[in-house]
């Protein structure tokens, strides 16, 4: 089953259920995989999904600390809410550890120092983390690793 048919089951599932909050984010997601396939004129795979999904998330908690700053917190808690629904069509998030071992490996192997080699070891590194760990850990990982 495609990650796409599992999130029209999902949607059906919160519908029976009459779970609002889920409907309205699996919907709204729904909405954004078939806008980018009208955009781009494509098919969206598993790993378009999940870039889209990636990117919802990476809205969402942006939303999130925005509406703490603001003493919004019940607004707050329905975007964490919409981050826990998508999170499920993510694979597995790579740890700190995980990172950081990927990070040495590429600098190790390319030989790499200083904050100028940063935009050519995101190059390197990006693909391997790709949909399994947030670009911003990787880049403060990467950026204290360069600096030493």
């Amino acid at each position: 089953m495609s990650l796409k048919d599992q999130i029209t089951s999902d949607m059906r599932d919160a519908m029976r259920a009459h779970d609002k909050e889920k409907l309205s984010a699996l919907r709204m997601l729904l909405s954004s995989i078939k806008q980018k396939e009208v955009d781009e004129q494509i098919t969206a795979d598993n790993a378009v999904i999940q870039q889209i999904i990636a990117k919802l998330i990476k809205q969402r908690k942006d939303s999130v600390e925005q509406y703490l700053a603001g003493n919004r917190k019940d607004l707050a808690d329905k975007e964490s809410a919409e981050i826990k629904t998508f999170e499920v069509y993510l694979p597995a998030q790579l740890s700190d550890e995980e990172i950081q071992k990927i990070v040495d490996e590429v600098v190790t192997s390319a030989g790499l120092s200083g904050s100028a080699a940063m935009g050519k070891a995101m190059g390197m590194i990006k693909p391997k983390v790709a949909g399994k760990a947030d670009m911003g850990r990787v880049s403060a990982l990467l950026k204290a690793r360069l600096a030493q």
